[in-house]
């Protein structure tokens, strides 16, 4: 959405014309494309690794000259300065994108590895609140998920879904939901993810079977998280780049993603443990680890020959393969996870429940929704049309919260097996 500076408030009109000039700015950078690889050299890899044919992949990337991009947003972050939240909220945006072009400038080369930690965060990142890292939840999660694997039952989620047929289902209940044709939803063969979304378009990876859990998660992090809130961002009347994600909020984005699908029971701990196993993987990286040191510890993890390339590729995107770096775009998805459930129960236990509908209203960081405050109360900026099914629900949602606030009182380091069957 183009916002017309000559309908903003007068106050306002400043960071509208700077907003505007953002959005140009980093019309063309797209991080996650420049980085990724072609699915035919995925495709010929796999094959040749499921025999035992081990060597490293050898990717060309276009590097691009974003110096013109770099010196612009530099001029975007000074005049837009810290006076007013939205000036503040500028400033961060156009630095993190500025970090990204520098990033993205470097593609190919170890250069890559340390912008994207500072954009995305290293494993031995602290968890906030916490003496603990993000590097030691990813340890718990995995070896939970290890000790439960042999006495849980497996789901009932073994029917394979074809692309075609899921892609078809998705665009039934997201035409229900946000009306016919606002959100498409298509088979892509190219596609090296499972599948990524956008404000109006789902994609879908071609040739891949889905079973049901991954429907569930598509609905809750893909289209009612990542397209819901890059639909409510471009309806903004002076920010319009709430529409996009910038590189600083992808932290967010994607905890609130994951904890949609951890409110909606979309999520298992499977996918809880290849959540982590990633985080592991990019600090194996870091550390020295070639591409199939790192495929082979997926594959020894329990994964099978083509999730295992696939996992490995996404620590290896736009890096060299031959070890000591990494993209560490996946540290997010936990970090960010235990961010914003931490942010949730805050704002129950503050009684700020509109804080968290706030969060839906764009692509946001956690701080915007603090700072930017006085501009959701002005209308400024607008309260989200849209927000998803379990959110809607508010006696629900907190009912879930209530109970973990109280119950992270209890010290399970002092809970003994006879204590608890003594008050049964």
């Amino acid at each position: 959405m183009s916002v017309n500076p000559a309908n903003v408030a007068p106050e306002l009109r400043r960071y509208a014309e700077l907003d505007q000039r953002l959005l140009a700015a980093v019309k063309g950078m797209r991080i996650l494309t420049t980085v990724s690889w072609p699915a035919s050299l995925e495709d010929r890899m796999i094959a040749a690794y499921s025999k035992g044919q081990f060597s490293l992949p050898e990717v060309t990337y276009q590097r691009p000259d974003l110096s013109a991009e770099r010196a612009e947003l530099a001029r975007i972050e000074h005049e837009a300065g810290y006076e007013d939240p939205m000036g503040e909220y500028l400033s961060r945006t156009a630095e993190s994108w500025r970090i990204a072009a520098e990033m993205l400038e470097a593609v190919g080369t170890s250069g890559v590895t340390a912008p994207s930690i500072v954009l995305y965060g290293r494993p031995g990142d602290a968890i906030p609140g916490s003496d603990r890292s993000n590097l030691d939840a990813a340890r718990y999660f995995v070896e939970l998920s290890d000790e439960l694997g042999s006495d849980l039952l497996a789901d009932d989620i073994s029917v394979s879904i074809p692309a075609d047929t899921l892609r078809d289902d998705l665009a039934h209940t997201l035409d229900d939901f946000f009306g016919a044709g606002v959100i498409a939803v298509e088979v892509d063969p190219e596609l090296t993810a499972k599948a990524a979304a956008g404000a109006t378009r789902i994609r879908l990876r071609g040739g891949t079977c889905f079973n049901e859990y991954d429907r569930h998660q598509l609905l809750a992090h893909e289209a009612f998280v990542h397209s819901l809130t890059a639909l409510n961002g471009r309806a903004q009347p002076v920010l319009a780049s709430l529409g996009r994600t910038s590189p600083r909020v992808t932290a967010t984005q994607e905890g609130l993603a994951v904890f949609a699908e951890l409110m909606s029971g979309a999520i298992d701990i499977a996918r809880l443990k290849r959540i982590s196993l990633r985080i592991l993987a990019i600090d194996m990286a870091l550390s020295g680890a070639d591409f199939v040191e790192v495929y082979r510890f997926f594959c020894s993890r329990g994964q099978s020959p083509a999730d295992s390339f696939h996992s490995a590729q996404r620590v290896f995107r736009g890096v060299p393969v031959t070890g000591g770096a990494a993209f560490a775009k996946d540290n997010v998805y936990l970090s960010g996870l235990l961010a914003v459930h931490t942010f949730f129960r805050w704002a129950l236990k503050q009684r700020r429940m509109d804080m968290l509908r706030h969060l839906f209203a764009g692509k946001l960081a956690l701080h915007d929704v603090i700072t930017l405050e006085p501009h959701f109360e002005s209308g400024a900026i607008l309260s989200p049309r849209w927000l998803p099914p379990w959110m809607q629900h508010v006696h629900g949602l907190a009912g879930k919260l209530a109970f973990s606030l109280f119950v992270n009182r209890i010290h399970m380091g002092k809970v003994q097996a006879e204590t608890i069957s003594l008050s049964l």
